[in-house]
């Protein structure tokens, strides 16, 4: 779910007076921390501007964000679940560890059961679990600026050149190619829609992407060449910009987005991005609609190409370009997603 009710200005009083009627019906995920917490939380009380909440843990968990370990989020009401209980106090100990059915059948529990019970207590399973937080403990060191190594330890790989395997095919580079003194910087982003990457210089935005599409290392790969190998992990003011401007467009609080962009491509490329731009939230084109606009009526599939090779996603909303039959097609970043955001958008519609 992308918006829950009660609303967001509920929720955050309720976080403030740490109201135990929302404990296990509400969570909040803090943007400047990569933190999900309980309402009931002890820690101090977030910014507004930093917060998203989210009904269920595994909502929090693939939007990329990791649990608190004051108020142990993932410990469920039904904790005193034999399953549940030990396994997730076991993940707590060792976040960066590469579990397997081994280590489960090795606690003398039957996979098959801890795979059922995940899925209802959190919507998944505990080994997606774990591997979301390997992932994130491992970028996390190194766009804090730790070390390959540290990095390496954290996620939970014995072996460097296994690490570096895992992390080139998400990346498309291993992480020792990465510049130590960047031009452009890579860092983890969260969204209620999965973990996404941003690539920034000090000024613009130069691409946004979810971290699970196919055609991610290709598009990192083409800004490393436009790069000229120089890019490094590490947070910018336009990535933190950014940052605040999707935690307010989940939460419904507006769909204008200021970020300066850096539009790679060719002139025909650029145009197709600029023009999908204009789109108000709330509203859909077809291809055709969008290639009569920029004045090549003919070019209908060159559209679709140009609009599929998008590297700055949400901000340059491909997902507002629909079938002339009102089907959703063509979106690289899953379906899925596109009609959450549609459906989320319509309540911007007529707003501007």
């Amino acid at each position: 779910m992308l918006m829950i009710r009660p609303d967001f200005d509920t929720l955050y009083e309720a976080l403030v007076a740490r109201d135990p009627s929302y404990d296990g019906r509400a969570f909040v995920c803090v943007s400047s921390t990569g933190i999900f917490c309980r309402l009931t939380c002890p820690a101090r009380n977030p910014k507004p501007e930093n917060c998203t909440f989210h009904e269920t843990v595994a909502e929090c968990i693939e939007a990329g964000f990791r649990p608190c370990k004051r108020c142990r989020p993932t410990t469920p009401e039904a904790s005193a679940d034999p399953v549940v209980g030990p396994l997730i106090e076991a993940l707590e100990k060792r976040p960066g560890y590469r579990w397997g059915e081994p280590d489960l059948k090795r606690m003398g529990f039957d996979p098959s059961t801890v795979r059922r019970a995940f899925k209802r207590h959190f919507g998944m399973t505990f080994l997606e679990m774990a591997r979301q937080r390997r992932l994130q403990e491992g970028f996390s060191t190194l766009a804090g600026g730790g070390k390959v190594i540290d990095a390496q330890i954290t996620a939970g790989f014995e072996s460097p050149s296994a690490f570096r395997e895992a992390f080139a095919k998400i990346l498309g580079q291993a992480p020792g190619a990465f510049s130590a003194k960047p031009l452009l910087f890579a860092d983890w982003v969260a969204s209620p829609l999965g973990p996404m990457i941003a690539v920034a210089d000090r000024t613009r935005l130069h691409l946004l992407e979810f971290l699970d599409r196919k055609a991610f290392p290709a598009e990192f790969r083409k800004l490393q060449s436009y790069a000229k190998g120089e890019i490094g992990f590490g947070r910018t003011e336009v990535t933190e910009q950014i940052q605040a401007e999707l935690d307010r467009f989940f939460a419904g609080k507006g769909a204008a987005f200021e970020t300066k962009l850096a539009l790679h491509g060719s002139a025909f490329t650029r145009d197709v991005w600029r023009e999908l731009l204009t789109i108000p939230a709330g509203e859909t084109r077809s291809y055709s609609e969008v290639a009569e606009a920029i004045g090549r009526p003919q070019a209908v599939r060159a559209v679709a190409r140009a609009n599929g090779a998008n590297q700055l996603v949400l901000i340059v909303p491909c997902h507002r370009v629909i079938g002339a039959d009102g089907s959703l097609t063509g979106d690289g970043g899953g379906l899925w997603r596109k009609q959450k955001l549609i459906e989320l958008e319509q309540s911007y519609r007529g707003k501007g």
